[in-house]
């Protein structure tokens, strides 16, 4: 799998949980990418994902800045 195509997987996984509502809680950085943990609304289930393309990293990223914004 090319990297453009591992990045459009990993951009829809992360699209589909922030569409249901999960925020990004947690961010562990290792050789591998980056796992981050996604906190469901009901904050009794977290889903953890596996980002390994650079591309990924800079997206949840930004997702996790705009989230982290003040809501005016």
């Amino acid at each position: 799998m090319s990297d453009y195509q591992q990045f459009l997987d990993e951009r829809d996984k992360i699209d589909f949980l922030i569409q249901k509502g999960c925020q990004i809680y947690g961010v562990r950085e290792h050789l591998n990418g980056a796992s981050v943990d996604f906190l469901h609304p009901n904050g009794n289930v977290t889903e953890t994902l596996l980002i390994g393309t650079a591309n990924g990293r800079k997206y949840f990223s930004s997702l996790l800045i705009s989230q982290n914004q003040p809501k005016n």
